[in-house]
């Protein structure tokens, strides 16, 4: 199956075709760097990290670029309330980004452009747009012409007439058109600004990134990502300049990340319902965070509570105890089956769902039918040490993607797949009241309980699962049957 990706220009699904061939240029609009980051920031990198570490898992040669906007009339006016230099405040910000990105274990882009470093060239192609006659000055500031492209709106799918409806002129401009928009903004009286051939100032917010994205990428982007809240005005507006400057097209696929959303708004630091990345990882592994966001579209929006979070951790732990117990399997297997094809199996399956426009839901389901299914051949004792090798290399593979699974060496948990009639071959004796316990008496113990289950005889169960909680092994009931962990 080939690779298709949801198309928001295209309103549909398409099959990926980079610009040249295995070399893809992926530019993912960043943060604003006025505050710290927050779990929608989050969902955001976490969405394009697995996307980018799937394409190179197909193969791809990613050039990854993600912006900091480092220059906006939000900076300056934190960084006035502070009283600090704007890019002061930006600096301070963008390290915090990475202490809170590297924590999630999202992957450092390929390079990290920022505006106030990338100004000669936004400088240059303000200037070109006006030469090729699709913009203009105005006191100082400089304008996009809008009503000189004929398609304006394709992106965002809304018409000329719709736009102008919801359109205005802030108090200053001097726009000839009310749905102009600025390129180069005049300086204000204390603003940060830099030199330009229309006098003091400092860019708008769409231009920068078309610099960027020319300068680090070239003037076609195969993936331009970012929320689903940019698409209009900042990408409508970036694609028409980009196109009017470069006389070509500007992005082969546009990729827009559903909102993380609060009660069903959305959550950002203007309405005052975030919650701080630092915040949330004071309470969540941050696996758990990404397990959470992966286990849903990329598109779609997500809503964030506390018991989601839960939820997440609790699913994730059924899958982390299944790659434990299949890596403990290593060299404790005695069957003789392989499961190649097993494996080759469940794992052609999770690409075609990845290769389905990064289907990450789907694709994990795929990772816990493999897990039933080892669990399966295990109990049946027809797992040889290398087949349990060959299952690990999958779940390692899907990790190197995803990133949710901890690899520290440890006790390994047991999955124990008991029926009613169980007989055991190690003795049973008396639990003991202080340890140590081996492997086998807790298996044994644990299957004992499983028995009392069985029979409805709940308090024997609980009293054998409270004495083994006493000498440090968590007993967890799953689908699949008792799972067994030294704590």
């Amino acid at each position: 199956m080939a690779l298709v990706l949801y198309n928001t220009l295209a309103r549909k699904k398409d099959v990926f075709e980079p610009v040249n061939d295995r070399k893809v240029g992926m530019y993912v609009c960043g943060v604003t760097v006025y505050d710290q980051s927050h779990l929608g920031h989050a969902k955001s990198a976490i969405n394009f990290d697995i996307i980018v570490r799937y394409l190179r898992h197909k193969g791809y040669e990613v050039n990854h670029v993600t912006n900091f906007t480092d220059v906006d009339d939000k900076i300056i006016e934190r960084a006035n309330q502070m009283g600090i230099e704007p890019l002061k405040l930006a600096q301070n910000v963008i390290d915090g980004y990475f202490r809170d990105m590297d924590a999630l274990k999202v992957k450092r882009a390929s390079v990290y452009p920022r505006a106030s470093e990338t100004m000669t060239d936004i400088i240059a192609m303000v200037k070109g747009l006006i030469e090729k006659g699709y913009a203009y000055e105005s006191n100082g500031s400089v304008y996009f012409v809008v009503k000189k492209v004929e398609d304006y709106g394709k992106l965002s799918n809304q018409s000329l007439d719709q736009m102008v409806a919801g359109a205005r002129v802030e108090p200053g401009e001097d726009k000839k058109d009310p749905m102009d928009f600025a390129l180069w903004k005049a300086a204000k009286p204390g603003e940060i600004s830099w030199d330009s051939p229309w006098g003091k100032g400092r860019p708008g917010w769409h231009i920068e990134c078309s610099a960027m994205c020319l300068k680090h990428i070239g003037k076609t982007v195969d993936i331009h990502g970012g929320g689903s809240e940019l698409v209009f005005p900042h990408h409508e507006n970036e694609m028409l300049q980009s196109e009017a400057y470069n006389g070509v097209k500007f992005v082969k696929y546009w990729l827009h990340n559903g909102l993380l959303t609060l009660d069903q708004e959305k959550m950002s630091k203007s309405l005052k319902n975030y919650f701080l990345i630092s915040d949330v990882l004071k309470k969540h592994r941050p696996e758990v965070v990404r397990f959470f966001i992966a286990n849903a579209s990329y598109r779609q929006p997500l809503d964030y509570t506390d018991k989601s979070l839960e939820d997440a951790s609790m699913a994730l732990d059924r899958l982390q105890k299944a790659y434990d117990s299949i890596r403990h399997a290593t060299t404790q297997a005695k069957g003789t089956e392989d499961v190649e094809d097993v494996c080759e199996k469940y794992w052609k399956q999770f690409e075609e769902r990845m290769d389905d426009d990064f289907s990450t839901r789907e694709a994990i389901a795929v990772m816990f039918d493999l897990s039933r299914e080892a669990n399966r051949v295990a109990s049946e004792g027809r797992l040889s040490a290398k087949g349990a090798k060959n299952i690990v290399s999958v779940f390692e593979k899907f990790n190197g993607i995803f990133d949710v699974l901890s690899a520290e060496q440890g006790e390994a948990a047991q999955w124990i797949q008991m029926k009613p009639d169980a007989k055991f071959a190690q003795p049973v004796r008396a639990l003991p009241s202080d340890g140590p316990i081996s492997d086998d008496e807790i298996g044994s113990w644990v299957g004992r309980r499983e028995d009392a289950r069985k029979r409805k005889d709940f308090a024997e169960a609980d009293v054998i699962r409270k004495g083994l909680l006493k000498l440090g092994v968590d007993v967890q009931d799953t689908k699949e049957g008792p799972v067994w962990k030294r704590k």
